[in-house]
């Protein structure tokens, strides 16, 4: 059966289709102001200190997406402290927190009697498992990301491109980057059901760093940014049907080469125009 007559006999794969595509939208817009603000670093941070809570959850028989979201933003927040109290130590408190989130992950799953195929499931991805629950959580999660970037559109643009002349403003520059690592939390939470915790990262940010090589706004990085995800989601969740491979490392896989590949193309157009 080929991926296309799949999709009209099984439900799963169409799920897991439509989930794909509604989570680019947020890649796009949330994965553009990561990588322009240059926050990558912070946004790993949050993403592997998940498995702290994921792993807490299990072990008190509570839903590992539950622990998963509200860790996610309390490491939000607490990164956003040491970014505005403590930036001289940024890079070495946030490893820090990396490794306590990981650490006690892996210790609260080895107390816990059994083993948890779910949970091995968030770690690495399985797109398959969207429910039409995850889908409703997924467009709700588009809708406030659209609405955050109506409202404050012009805030994050001086935030993104000069936070000094923000805050000369007026603008409440640290309480606007708490908002955005919270929102970058949140997306990470969604996507860890598509590619996984290990490669949350690369969904996460290689689209909109593909699109950023070829936009000269950040509206049409994010337009791209949205396209390129959308393209790779569903051309990595093709070949990983018809190969019977994880959807999640060959989405991630696809996602790295089209880093790579605009960057060659980048150079090849500049210099044809040179």
């Amino acid at each position: 059966m080929s991926f296309i007559e799949a999709l009209t006999h099984l439900d799963f794969l169409a799920r897991a289709l439509l989930g794909g595509l509604l989570a680019s939208i947020a890649c796009g817009i949330v994965g553009s102001y990561v990588v322009v603000r240059r926050i990558g670093y912070m946004a790993g941070g949050i993403a592997h200190t998940v498995l702290g809570g994921m792993g807490m959850a299990y072990y008190l028989g509570q839903a590992p997406l539950h622990g998963a979201l509200l860790c996610a933003l309390l490491a939000a927040i607490l990164i956003s402290l040491v970014n505005r109290y403590a930036s001289q130590q940024e890079d070495t408190l946030i490893s820090a927190l990396w490794a306590i989130g990981m650490a006690s992950g892996v210790l609260f799953i080895a107390r816990t009697p059994g083993y948890n195929v779910d949970l091995m499931s968030y770690l690495f991805g399985n797109v398959l498992m969207i429910s039409r629950q995850d889908l409703l959580f997924i467009a709700a999660l588009d809708g406030l990301i659209l609405l955050f970037f109506l409202l404050f559109h012009r805030q994050l643009l001086l935030l993104c491109f000069d936070a000094e002349f923000a805050a000369i403003r007026g603008i409440r520059v640290e309480l606007l980057q708490t908002l955005l690592l919270c929102l970058v939390a949140l997306t990470v939470v969604l996507l860890i059901q598509l590619v996984g915790l290990i490669l949350v990262i690369a969904l996460l940010c290689l689209p909109a760093a593909s699109a950023r090589l070829f936009s000269r706004s950040l509206h049409g990085m994010m337009l791209r940014a949205t396209l390129i995800g959308a393209l790779t989601l569903v051309a990595g969740l093709a070949l990983s049907f018809q190969a019977d491979l994880p959807a999640g490392a060959v989405i991630a896989l696809l996602c790295g080469l089209v880093y790579l590949l605009s960057l060659v193309a980048q150079r090849l157009l500049g210099r044809s125009t040179a």
